[in-house]
């Protein structure tokens, strides 16, 4: 794309003060809307969107009218929608548009998934924070960033920015500045390490060594994996939860810590995440009738693929059959070392895999699908009888229903609920995983 050409010539210098730039501006011809609402940033690596989405569930449910932005979904107050952007973070005026609509609609609270990519291009500067939430952090966009300290840099000039600005107030009462990070996570140490009012930890251990008169600690307890969803304790309170995997568990928790510096009681908590059947493309069951399961998941990176699998045998979803994978890599330069590693890790959990078309931007399709495959046939899966490269994804989708027999498990990866694909000099087809495979099984009457 000239864009990418373009980029290549420019001193980074140049772009930095240019992106600075429409940051400011943008917040300046939207009214400065981030002054006017309590900001909750939430980043990571794995789960920003789910936690996202929970947050406004629980605060929604507290009462409050609720504004979000994520990889998923856009929420102003009761009007929610699916992220047709291809973008976890909007562009500097698309985003303060975004909370000038929340303003208006008269939401309280905005939610909003912070990238690392959006805060290398500094789409964070023209936001006001109060809440900034820290997932956890595994290598990913490292060759965007120039490698793993560079990516984990960009996560923490958030919380940096946290510190530094100034308290708002509402009603003459300060808004305390709060950090909510994962206990558990091998960096907790380097994202708690700022100056705030408050700093909450969640976890399932409680072993971290921290001081803790200095923090909230928040532990998850009794955790159950069962054939309907995660169960949990947290301060003498059941959780009960329609979600699935480990993963979910430090999800929920996230947004109970959030919720809890909000004020909002446990109880609240509980109720509004039991009322949660699932978040799109995350771990979404599709249910035609079929005879097998259908499972869609974004799981687009070795460690959110390696969590899918686990989360799919601590709660037997594959008992008894066969594991079907369909997956592919994304193009555009992002992350081509992790590749082969993706098709590794199907050849060792799936018993067929599919390789296909996922987002091969400007890259030549064919290519990445020989690297991921070249990951499983590593692992050794044979071409041709355990493992298929299907060029067209609807395709490959077809062919995986095609073999599944009942009490089998069709696993699809890498799109999640994103709803379009996109190709050579920046153009997007249209594309929802979910209404393809509901139309395959209602054409192939399953």
């Amino acid at each position: 794309m000239i864009k990418n050409i373009i980029k290549k010539f420019i001193p980074q210098s140049v772009l930095g003060f240019y992106h600075k730039s429409l940051a400011i501006a943008a917040n300046v011809l939207f009214g400065r809307p981030s002054e006017k609402i309590i900001v909750i940033g939430v980043t990571g690596t794995n789960g920003k969107s789910t936690t996202v989405s929970l947050i406004a569930k629980i605060l929604a449910e507290a009462g409050h009218q609720v504004g979000a932005t994520s990889t998923v979904i856009f929420k102003v107050g009761e009007h929610e929608w699916l992220n047709d952007k291809k973008m976890t973070m909007l562009g500097r005026f698309a985003l303060q548009k975004l909370l000038k609509q929340m303003i208006d609609a008269g939401c309280q609270y905005a939610v909003i998934e912070t990238s690392s990519e959006g805060i290398k291009q500094f789409r964070h500067l023209g936001i006001h924070y109060d809440v900034c939430v820290f997932t956890n952090l595994t290598p990913e966009h490292l060759e965007a960033h120039g490698g793993f300290a560079n990516y984990k840099k960009a996560k923490l000039k958030l919380f940096e920015k946290l510190e530094k600005q100034k308290n708002k107030k509402s009603k003459n009462q300060k808004i305390k500045k709060t950090i909510v990070v994962n206990g558990d996570d091998k960096y907790v140490s380097e994202f708690l390490n700022f100056k705030v009012d408050e700093k909450i930890i969640f976890g399932l251990n409680n072993n971290n060594q921290l001081p803790v008169t200095s923090y909230q600690l928040l532990i998850a307890k009794d955790i159950e994996f069962k054939k309907t969803g995660i169960f949990f304790v947290v301060e003498n309170i059941n959780f009960d939860l329609k979600l699935f995997g480990k993963f979910n568990v430090y999800n929920a928790l996230a947004a109970i810590a959030v919720a809890k510096s909000q004020g909002v009681s446990l109880e609240v908590c509980k109720s509004a995440l039991e009322k949660v059947s699932g978040v799109p493309g995350r771990m979404e069951f599709i249910d035609a009738g079929q005879s097998f399961k259908i499972l869609v998941d974004y799981a687009p990176e070795p460690e959110s693929l390696r969590q899918l699998y686990q989360a799919i045998a601590d709660h037997q979803l594959s008992a008894g059959g066969k594991i079907i994978h369909v997956l592919g890599s994304c193009g555009g330069g992002r992350d081509i070392s992790r590749r082969p590693v993706l098709g590794q890790i199907s050849a060792q959990k799936a018993d067929i895999a599919i390789i296909t078309n996922e987002d091969p931007y400007d890259d030549d399709p064919a290519i990445i699908i020989d690297q991921v495959a070249s990951g499983a046939l590593s692992g050794g899966m044979v071409l041709g009888q355990n493992l298929f490269k299907i060029l067209d994804r609807r395709e490959a989708i077809r062919k995986a229903i095609s073999l599944a027999k009942p009490g089998d498990l069709v696993l699809l990866t890498g799109k999640g609920a994103e709803q379009a694909i996109c190709v050579a000099d920046g153009k997007k087809i249209p594309w929802d995983e979910r209404g393809v495979v509901r139309e395959i099984l209602k054409i192939s009457n399953f």
